[in-house]
């Protein structure tokens, strides 16, 4: 079992990160701000227009610790890695696996089996938890329309068939995302329709980002077992798509980014300040919800659960790395079929 090691997110925009021997250092206007112990960090991620030293990137390049750059809204840009490692017998069977169709397609319908599962789960907890009892029916049978559409996806015999049942769900999932925010915070944290680049309104603006953290994660743990992010099976494939990434994320959006939403949302941590509203029609995360956001996304990789699969408690920010393993054996053929991560 891996340990969980902590990521460093830096949002300020003046900040310079800098090795100093072992360690990692943040300054602000050259002044200290912070000192972290290179070994105790799994990767970096700047925001902005923070900076960071050659001599500390090419130290994360040589130990295999990431340093991804986004934008201030958590968009990807860039990402720094060393030598590639892997096996190169396992990328060639990632590749094979993308060749054949049959392969292609099971592999694809596991993806979109876990995601339309978890947001059926999601949507049934929201009906659980409702104080309105028409609200809450609303949602129980939004959960009956997602369950016939998994009836539905076995029988589904192309890539095509597959993506327009899994864009049937995420409709109908957000069109009950909004029952699923108290309703004192729908004011400001409704959602209309799922919209991005640029997103148009919080609470859109609130799942891109993260979304984007989400990305992150799930990238590192395909790399780690030496998986070839770019190249998937349900995500078409493009120059400078992390369609693997894209693909083995779908399971994990109301897992661990939904889900964290809808708590800072409901526990009113976050609120219309935390926002930038800008010609265009264009919100933002300020600095100060991003943190927030940050800080939450952190303490929630920390948390556990037992596994149904392994039966043994694991944080879930190792959920990620963990299902690129079982992705990883699915591929080798230690495995009969990719078991998709399903929460209760």
């Amino acid at each position: 079992m891996n340990t969980l090691l902590n990521t460093l997110y830096v949002t300020t925009p003046e900040a310079y990160l800098r090795l100093d021997g072992e360690t990692v250092v943040v300054e602000v206007e050259k002044a200290k701000r912070l000192q972290v112990p290179l070994h105790h960090l799994g990767g970096l991620v700047v925001f902005g227009s923070a900076g960071v030293s050659p001599a500390l990137m090419m130290r994360c390049a040589e130990d295999g610790r990431a340093v991804v750059f986004c934008d201030r809204n958590g968009r990807f840009k860039a990402r720094l890695e060393g030598e590639q490692g892997g096996n190169v017998l396992l990328r060639q069977a990632q590749y094979e696996a993308q060749r054949d169709v049959g392969a292609s397609l099971s592999l694809a319908r596991a993806f979109i089996a876990g995601k339309v599962k978890n947001t059926r789960t999601t949507l049934l907890r929201g009906g659980r938890d409702s104080k309105s009892p028409d609200e809450s029916e609303q949602l129980k049978h939004a959960a009956e329309l997602l369950a016939h559409i998994l009836q539905k996806l076995p029988q589904a015999l192309d890539h095509d068939t597959a993506r327009g049942l899994e864009g049937d769900a995420a409709r109908i999932y957000f069109a009950h995302f909004t029952l699923l925010i108290k309703p004192s915070q729908r004011e400001v944290f409704r959602l209309d329709t799922r919209n991005r680049r640029p997103p148009r309104d919080p609470i859109n603006a609130l799942l891109s980002f993260c979304y984007a953290l989400l990305m992150t994660e799930v990238r590192s743990g395909l790399e780690s077992v030496g998986l070839d992010p770019q190249f998937g099976f349900l995500h078409a494939l493009r120059p400078g798509r992390a369609a693997l990434a894209l693909d083995v994320m779908e399971e994990f959006r109301p897992v661990l980014a939904d889900r964290l939403a809808l708590t800072l949302v409901n526990r009113e941590q976050l609120d219309k300040s935390g926002f930038d509203f800008r010609p265009g029609d264009t919100v933002l995360l300020n600095d100060i919800a991003r943190k927030t956001v940050l800080v939450a996304w952190q303490d929630r990789k920390k948390e556990t659960l037992a596994h149904p699969l392994l039966e043994q408690e694991v944080a879930l920010g190792l959920l990620p790395h963990l299902q690129a393993r079982l992705l990883a054996r699915t591929l080798r053929g230690d495995l009969p079929a990719y078991p998709p991560f399903l929460i209760k």
